[in-house]
């Protein structure tokens, strides 16, 4: 079993690229939201793209348990629970459509729903009018709708994520706090979903995640350093940056 595993990376450079994702995603998870979203296409690229969602969930799920552990108290559940309803329906419809509909379709639908996510977030910033539409009681059922599909279908929530908490105006730390705990609810959900309905969890993957768990541990030591000693205003200009980066990313890839 071992064997298969180390065989599916296939050369020097694929393993090094493997690990940096997994630092990637560690850094993803407590500083630097959508770098992760970055490593999408290299997942893909070195597994398949059915296949790679399923060994890339172990390691959200892992990076995820040290991200919650450390920002343990700073989260905010009354946001959690404004998404999580629509959220698991969303993470349902893409369960279930995902058996069907071709996976680009949906990576350029979840890009352009991300980035219409974008435009209205950075209206309400500037236009004291559109502020208004944040406290609409259908901003946070959407938001979380879009969250759980595009999870679900390529693990790729942090985008519409990072868009939600910025037109809330949390803090860097309640952020990335709040995104943290709310985006481990639903992988720990996915893990049977992705079990027994997709069928692309393996031993074999487990085995790459648990060497990859350094690596992940490294990331998140580095997104933390990296949070604290970046000013505010810097942390939205560079998380805004990211989401549109990542949207791309998933449209052309």
């Amino acid at each position: 079993m071992i064997e298969e595993a180390l065989s599916l990376i296939p050369s020097p450079s694929a393993w090094a690229l493997y690990f940096l994702c997994a630092m990637f995603i560690g850094m993803s998870k407590t500083g630097i939201l959508n770098i992760g979203t970055l490593t999408i296409p290299f997942f893909a690229l070195l597994f398949g793209a059915r296949y790679s969602t399923g060994i890339v969930l172990i390691l959200l799920c892992f990076a995820d348990l040290v991200a919650v552990i450390y920002y343990r108290k700073a989260f905010l559940w009354s946001e959690v629970k404004k998404l999580l309803p629509m959220a698991l329906t969303g993470l349902l419809v893409g369960l279930l459509l995902g058996q069907y509909i071709n996976d680009r379709t949906f990576k350029v639908l979840i890009s352009v729903c991300i980035l219409l996510g974008m435009a209205i977030m950075l209206w309400t910033q500037n236009s004291p009018k559109a502020a208004k539409l944040v406290n609409n009681r259908w901003y946070s059922p959407v938001f979380g709708f879009i969250m759980g599909f595009s999870t679900m279908i390529g693990n790729a929530a942090g985008p519409a994520l990072s868009v939600y908490m910025l037109s809330k105006k949390l803090d860097k730390i309640t952020f990335t706090a709040t995104a943290a705990w709310f985006i481990m609810i639903l992988n720990f959900t996915k893990i049977p979903l992705q079990l027994f309905v997709w069928h692309n969890l393996t031993w074999q993957g487990l085995i790459l995640n648990i060497l990859a768990l350094p690596f992940i541990l490294l990331g998140g030591f580095l997104g933390i350093k990296i949070l604290k000693i970046m000013p505010e205003a810097r942390f939205r200009q560079v998380i805004t940056v990211m989401v549109v980066i990542s949207a791309l990313f998933l449209i052309f890839k």
